[in-house]
C-alpha cells in the first residue's frame, strides 16, 4: 500500500528526451524534498514504468544511473533503498541542488534571476587566479540572485575568462541557467573539481540592494570565494557566491 502511494505521488507524464534522464530527474525530486528519506523502500521497477508510461528498459537505466551514482541501493529480498546520500552532493548535481538548507537541515529549492552580465578588463588579482597571460584579456562579470520562496537569499557572482569561452551570452536573457551544462554542450568543458574558502562577513550597500533589505539594516553574509576547474585541473571561472545566514545553512558533506 505504501509503495503504491509513492508511485502515485511521484505524478505526471514524461515528454522530453532522454527519457531515462527525466525518469531521474524525477526520483531525484522526491529525494531532494524529503519525501522519500534514507532507508525507503522505492516502488518496484514495474511500477514506476506503468506509472510513469515508460518502458521497463528505460527504468533500469534510470535505476542503474542512481545506483552508480550512490543515491540509491540495491538489496536483496528488500528491493531498491535510498542510501542518504544526497544528489545535490554529488558533483555531477552540484550546481542544480546547490547545498544551501533551511535551519532545520531542509533542502530548498531556488531560482535564479540574471541582474547584469557585461564584458570588462580582467583586474589583477582574477589574472592570477585564472592563469591568464594576456594583461588584455577580457572576462565576462555576470551577476544573479537566487530566490526561495519569492524572497532573495544569495547573490552569485561569475567571472568567466573570455578566452577560453568568448561566445559567452552578453545579454541578460540569453544568459544559460545551468552554466555548467552549457560550458559542456558548446565548449565540451566539463567541470573537475571547486576549491572553496568559505568566510563570514557583513553586506555591502549593493548586496542589501539586491537581496532588497534596508539600508539600515545590519546583514551577516556567508561568503563563499569559489575557483572551479575543469578536469585538466585549469581554472574555469571564478565563482563568488554571499548567502543570507538569518534563515539558511551551507551544508558541505563529504562520502
Amino acid at each position: 500500500m505504501a509503495n503504491k502511494q509513492k508511485v502515485q505521488e511521484v505524478g505526471g507524464s514524461l515528454v522530453a528526451a532522454p527519457l531515462h534522464e527525466q525518469v531521474k530527474e524525477r526520483i531525484v525530486e522526491r529525494i531532494t524534498s524529503g519525501a522519500w528519506v534514507a532507508g525507503d523502500v522505492l516502488p518496484a521497477e514495474n511500477e514506476l514504468a506503468t506509472m510513469l508510461g515508460v518502458s521497463y528498459g528505460t527504468i533500469r537505466r534510470a535505476m542503474g544511473d542512481l545506483t552508480h551514482e550512490g543515491i540509491v541501493m540495491r538489496r536483496r529480498r528488500t528491493g531498491t533503498v535510498v542510501t542518504g546520500r544526497m544528489p545535490n552532493h554529488t558533483l555531477s548535481r552540484f550546481y542544480k541542488y546547490f547545498r544551501l538548507q533551511t535551519q532545520d537541515g531542509r533542502l530548498i529549492t531556488t531560482n535564479a534571476r540574471v541582474k547584469s552580465v557585461e564584458r570588462r578588463p580582467v583586474r589583477d588579482e582574477e589574472r592570477d587566479r585564472l592563469k591568464l597571460v594576456d594583461e588584455n584579456a577580457d572576462v565576462a562579470d555576470m551577476v544573479r540572485v537566487r530566490e526561495a520562496d519569492g524572497s532573495p537569499v544569495m547573490i552569485d557572482n561569475f567571472i568567466i575568462p573570455l578566452a577560453r569561452v568568448p561566445n559567452f551570452p552578453l545579454l541578460v536573457e540569453d544568459v544559460p541557467e545551468l552554466i555548467f551544462n552549457w560550458l559542456l554542450s558548446e565548449h565540451h568543458i566539463q567541470l573537475g573539481a571547486v576549491h572553496e574558502k568559505v568566510t563570514a562577513r557583513l553586506a555591502e550597500e549593493s548586496e542589501k540592494r539586491l537581496l532588497e533589505k534596508s539600508p539600515d539594516d545590519t546583514l551577516a553574509l556567508l561568503d563563499i570565494n569559489a575557483l572551479a576547474l575543469d578536469t585538466l585541473n585549469e581554472p574555469l571561472m571564478i565563482m563568488r557566491h554571499a548567502a543570507l545566514t538569518d534563515a539558511h545553512c551551507y551544508v558541505n558533506e563529504m562520502r
